[in-house]
């Protein structure tokens, strides 16, 4: 196994395994030490993104998510001074419905990734520029961008609805 495959699998499970940290927390459950998992998760993205020699994706991955806005995340989170949230009792209709939306979309995901061929997909080029990546991010990909900053204003709104006192 040579040493770029070797980090790929390392970066992955580093990355894999504090992302689910992030949900599945059980060493605390405090949204700050979650924030935190969040960024060792961006962090090894980057790491991807630098073996797949996408410097610039790295650098932007760094300062952008695991900078700005986890900072943006934390302060939100203790601005409203979190505490360490109590156990809430599972409702089976939200297990039931998560359970089923999840396998619909690994469904989804399996049936794209099954049904593509190998030869409609093309070769990946190794170096990109600034410029290109700028162009193609708001002229092919423009939907995407902006649905990825709407999930961002959707999850900043969620930590502020999750983080209300309820009315005694």
């Amino acid at each position: 196994m040579s040493l770029p495959d070797l980090l790929f699998y390392l970066l992955a499970a580093l990355t894999l395994g504090s992302g689910l940290l992030v949900v599945a927390n059980p060493f605390s459950r405090s949204p700050v030490t979650s924030a935190m998992f969040l960024v060792l998760t961006l962090v090894g993205l980057a790491g991807l993104f630098v073996l797949l020699h996408a410097f610039f994706l790295a650098a932007i991955q760094i300062l952008v998510y695991a900078g700005a806005i986890m900072v943006l995340f934390l302060f939100v989170m203790m601005l409203l001074d979190l505490q360490e949230e109590e156990r809430r009792r599972i409702s089976r209709f939200a297990l039931a419905t998560g359970v089923l939306l999840a396998g619909g979309l690994g469904g989804v995901l399996v049936g794209a990734v099954v049904g593509t061929p190998a030869e409609a997909v093309p070769p990946p080029t190794l170096e990109a520029h600034a410029v290109d990546l700028g162009r193609l991010l708001f002229t092919d990909y423009v939907l995407p961008f902006e649905m990825l900053s709407v999930l961002l204003l959707v999850a900043m709104v969620g930590v502020i609805l999750l983080s209300r006192k309820e009315p005694e």
